[in-house]
C-alpha cells in the first residue's frame, strides 16, 4: 500500500482556489488534479505492506490545533509539477511526523498543495498575488494512494 501523511484545506478553502483557478483555464485543454485530491504532504511514507504500527506512530504526533494556514503564491517544481504554496509554520509538525515515522527524506520541507502535473503560463499567473481564506488546522491524516488514483483517508488525528 502508499501511505503518506498530510494536511486536508477545508472544502471551502478548496473551492475558493478552484473558483480562481476555472478562470484561468476557462475554455482552455488545461487538466487540474482533481479538488477531493487537494492536500499538503508531510510526509511521504511510500509501500507499506501493513499499517501494524502506523496508526500508534501517527498518535505519537501532537496536532498544533489551531495553527492559522492559507494557500497563498504559486510555484512549479522544474516544468512538470504547479503548486500553491501554504502561508504557516508546518515545518515543526512535518519534522515531527517525519520523526514517527522515521522518514528520512533528504529534501527540504515545502509546504504546497499540488494542482497540476504540467506547466501553464495562465495558472501560475492566476496564482500570483492569490490569497486563499484562513482556517486552523485540527487534524492530519494518514492516507492511502489506492491503484485507480483516488486517496482514501486511513485513519486521522485531531
Amino acid at each position: 500500500m502508499r501511505l503518506f501523511v498530510a494536511v486536508y484545506p477545508p472544502d471551502e478553502v478548496r473551492r475558493h482556489l478552484r473558483s480562481r483557478l476555472d478562470t484561468a483555464v476557462a475554455g482552455r485543454r488545461v487538466r487540474l488534479t482533481r479538488i477531493e485530491k487537494w492536500h499538503i504532504t508531510l510526509a511521504f511514507l511510500g509501500e507499506v505492506p501493513v499499517l501494524d504500527g502506523l496508526v500508534e506512530a501517527l498518535e505519537t504526533v501532537t496536532v498544533p490545533r489551531g495553527l492559522p494556514l492559507r494557500l497563498r503564491g504559486g510555484g512549479g517544481f522544474g516544468g512538470r509539477v504547479t503548486w500553491v504554496g501554504v502561508e504557516g509554520e508546518l515545518n515543526e509538525l512535518a519534522r515531527d511526523v517525519r520523526t514517527a515515522f522515521k522518514v528520512g527524506d533528504p529534501r527540504p520541507f515545502h509546504p504546497h498543495l499540488t494542482i497540476m502535473y504540467a506547466h501553464d503560463r495562465a495558472v501560475r499567473e492566476a496564482l500570483d498575488g492569490y490569497a486563499g481564506p484562513p482556517w486552523t488546522l485540527d487534524e492530519i491524516a494518514l492516507v492511502q494512494s489506492l491503484p485507480d488514483g483516488t486517496y482514501e483517508v486511513r485513519f486521522s488525528r485531531r
